[in-house]
């Protein structure tokens, strides 16, 4: 049988701190309230695959942490992808959204800042269109059309 002893704790003196500047940096921002919070920047980059979507969206430096819905919707107004960000911890946000189905352009990104409990601003949307990448069959003849030397 293995013994293990129990991790060493840091044990704190009376009166002394634990320092907070990590998680909370002094970056002089003027920081806004819910009724002031709002999405200042919302851009799509569709990667070069077609199916995939870099989504960048801009907040104002916040008091109390928002919430954030992005939907994705097709030329037919119907839903192809939608994220949930619950209290991000930062007012710049990048991630990436997965486009389902067959490529319908043009696209819509909506996003909603909001607080459960509190005030809503108003939706933010960027319409874009995605260039489908060419069939992998294409690619090949391409390529093999390129190998051919040209007749006289």
């Amino acid at each position: 049988m293995i013994s293990r002893s129990p991790l060493p704790s840091p044990k704190m003196g009376e009166g002394e701190k634990w320092n907070m500047e990590f998680f909370f940096p002094e970056d002089n921002l003027q920081r806004m309230t819910p009724e002031e919070t709002r999405i200042t920047s919302l851009t799509a980059e569709p990667y070069p695959d077609g199916y995939r979507l870099r989504v960048n969206i801009e907040i104002t430096p916040f008091q109390k942490r928002p919430h954030v819905e992005v939907t994705l919707s097709d030329a037919d107004g119907k839903e192809v992808a939608s994220s949930s960000i619950i209290e991000p911890m930062s007012w710049k946000l990048e991630f990436t959204m997965h486009i389902r189905g067959e490529l319908r352009n043009p696209y819509t990104l909506e996003a909603k800042l909001f607080y459960p409990d509190g005030p809503a601003a108003e939706p933010q949307k960027f319409s874009f269109d995605v260039e489908p990448p060419p069939p992998p069959d294409k690619m090949e003849s391409l390529d093999q059309t390129q190998d051919q030397p040209d007749s006289v």
